[in-house]
């Protein structure tokens, strides 16, 4: 009997060790897990925070680089304006195909082309150029360049205008994508005409007329001689070569243009272009200097 109670006594002993096992937590496993779980948040957050800062940092280093190129860039640019005699110009508005005001007033003549009249008078395809022209200066910002003279006869500044600043303004490739004289002989909306001295690019847009009349291009597509008087006339032709009819007369003529000993005489430049279309150079017998009022060497052009 003794030894059954000693082994209910037990029995209850265990029974109760048991229970308070069960309901005892680990508190120091508990710390543990949360102790890490921070850890790991924590460790997230740097790594979110690094890689952010590496991310500006990166696209700082980029922006400084950018601006560096951008400042050597016009620095270059600015360079290259000043060896070629470039200026900086907005155009305010188009006159016709080959002439048009800067925004602070100033009248610019297109050098060493010619496109056909649409103002005081109407050439053929001369809208055309002149529309062309607005399309392609109308409020824009362009680089002017002077070849030898300053202005023409009217006051009007004698330029050369570039889209972009060249790094090598005699460069064909150049000439032909950047240069607006020449975009506009190489498209059939001008034609070349040449003025000593401003003859820099004269060789080029000759051939580029060429081109475009063998493309039959703009004013070309009604004939040979295109719409507007130009180096590829063959009046133009003769008359600068001192070989037309009144190349080789003599005498001195009338009012009318008459020819009889050594030299021609004419009252004025209306009754010149009636027997000279064109006008004179310098070598030929009719030139007087008093119709030649641009002093470029060609009278009544």
């Amino acid at each position: 009997m003794k030894r059954f109670k000693a082994i209910l006594i037990v029995l209850s002993i265990l029974s109760v060790l048991a229970g308070c096992t069960n309901e005892t937590p680990a508190p120091k496993t508990e710390t543990i897990n949360k102790q890490e779980e921070t850890e790991t948040v924590n460790q997230a957050k740097e790594q979110a925070a690094a890689e952010e800062e590496a991310k500006a940092e990166k696209a700082k280093l980029a922006a400084e680089k950018e601006k560096e190129e951008q400042q050597a860039a016009k620095e270059s640019q600015e360079e290259l304006a000043s060896k070629f005699g470039l200026e900086l110009i907005t155009v305010g508005r188009v006159v016709d195909g080959d002439t048009f005001v800067t925004s602070d007033g100033r009248k610019v003549r297109l050098v060493g082309i010619n496109t056909p009249e649409s103002t005081t008078r109407h050439e053929q395809y001369g809208k055309e150029a002149s529309n062309y022209t607005t399309s392609k200066l109308n409020g824009k910002q362009v680089w002017i360049q002077k070849d030898v003279s300053e202005t023409d006869r009217y006051g009007r500044l004698l330029r050369i205008v570039w889209f972009s600043v060249p790094t090598n303004d005699m460069d064909e490739n150049e000439i032909r994508t950047k240069m607006f004289n020449a975009d506009l002989v190489l498209n059939g909306y001008a034609e070349p005409s040449t003025y000593p001295p401003d003859v820099k690019y004269s060789d080029y847009f000759v051939k580029f007329a060429r081109e475009a009349r063998e493309a039959n291009k703009g004013l070309w597509g009604y004939g040979d001689q295109g719409t507007t008087k130009g180096d590829l006339d063959s009046s133009s032709a003769a008359n600068r070569s001192g070989s037309s009819s009144g190349g080789s007369s003599t005498g001195t003529s009338t009012g009318s243009g008459s020819t009889s000993n050594a030299t021609e005489s004419f009252k004025n430049c209306t009754e010149m272009r009636k027997v000279y279309p064109d006008g004179v150079p310098s070598t030929h017998p009719a030139y007087e200097s008093r119709h030649d009022r641009d002093k470029d060497n060609w009278a009544c052009e």
